[in-house]
């Protein structure tokens, strides 16, 4: 099993319109790839994490089932609009993907 970890960095006075636009994605976007709310995990710094983070974790079996969902969501153009309506509310540059070996 592992865990991808999607962070971005929410602009000042941001940070809730970032977790409500990541919500909305969890249940229009994630489920066409098969990411179901028990498989994700959203989360926000708090204590030894910059206050701006947003971070949301999904449980994946391999990189193989990964890759076939980051492949799906390349095809989906409401993940796109997502993106573009995302983009004024987060630092330009912060997004960042980490995928860990659950063990």
């Amino acid at each position: 099993m592992m865990i991808a970890r999607f962070q971005i960095e929410a602009r000042f006075g941001h940070k809730q319109g970032v977790i409500d636009a990541t919500r909305k994605w969890c249940r229009e976007v994630g489920v066409q790839i098969g990411w179901t709310e028990d498989k994700l995990r959203l989360l926000v710094g708090a204590i030894g994490a910059p206050e701006s983070a947003v971070v949301l974790e999904v449980t994946v079996a391999d990189l193989t089932e990964l890759d076939a969902a980051w492949s799906k969501l390349a095809t989906i153009e409401s993940h796109k609009q997502w993106g573009r309506e995302l983009e004024p509310l987060v630092v330009s540059g912060s997004n960042r993907w980490e995928v860990f070996r659950v063990v």
